[in-house]
């Protein structure tokens, strides 16, 4: 987290604790961190009726979603999320069917698992994308026939997103039915195309600030200084 991050969280609590009236103190002491939702196929974190709703529309194969991953997730959880006025919800762009897959495993269990399923898949990507970049044909093959579950699940074994998520404690079983979940996937496929028509979305990581699209924003310090500047 940068100065300026720590700056403005100690500004924001300070807001919150000088302001009048039962919900604002109420507010002050509620620890926001770990309040996860699942919304229309996304997950918001934090709290629900914060003043500003970020919202990050990311897809797992791409490389500048990791990288924000990894430089403003953290941030976000830290500085702006905890004393509830700032909202963080995580959307799926879907480009592939390996984003899919990855999405329907990050979706996998309780909804307040998701954060850590999501920065689980986003820190290894260099290491799964290698693995993508070396399949064989034969592998390929086996993404692109049977049912869609058991194309999923080739994909899972291949890239290792099944050691990847068992790490987190999940068991095959349980990872085999979310990837065969057609129902879900079919739904976070909708919502991505619904998302693009809806905000005009062009590229991935893209940034929308209480229902507007943050044109030209597409890592941490251009999002810090974007939210900066609502406060």
């Amino acid at each position: 987290m940068t100065k300026r991050s720590l700056s403005l969280a100690l500004a924001l609590g300070a807001v919150v604790l000088t302001g009048s009236g039962a919900a604002v103190v109420a507010q002050s002491r509620q620890n926001w961190t770990t309040a996860v939702v699942e919304k229309d196929h996304g997950h918001l974190l934090g709290n629900p009726e914060a003043k500003v709703r970020l919202v990050e529309f990311m897809s797992y194969t791409c490389s500048h979603c990791a990288d924000f991953a990894r430089n403003g997730d953290q941030a976000i959880k830290l500085a702006y999320v905890p004393n509830g006025r700032v909202s963080f919800e995580i959307r799926h762009l879907l480009r592939d069917p390996i984003d899919l897959t990855a999405a329907l495993l990050t979706h996998c269990g309780d909804p307040a698992k998701f954060p850590e399923n999501h920065s689980a898949i986003l820190y290894a990507q260099d290491e799964w994308m290698a693995k993508a970049r070396a399949t064989t044909q034969a592998q390929r093959s086996r993404w692109q026939f049977g049912t869609n579950g058991a194309r999923r699940q080739a994909m899972a074994s291949d890239l290792g997103f099944y050691t990847i998520m068992e790490r987190r404690g999940y068991s095959r079983v349980a990872l085999d039915r979310c990837l065969a979940d057609e129902a879900k996937a079919t739904a976070l496929a909708e919502s991505s195309q619904s998302d693009i028509a809806t905000y005009k979305l062009q590229g991935t990581p893209s940034f929308v600030v209480d229902g507007e699209l943050l044109e030209g924003v597409f890592t941490w310090p251009a999002l810090e200084k974007a939210l900066g500047s609502r406060f």
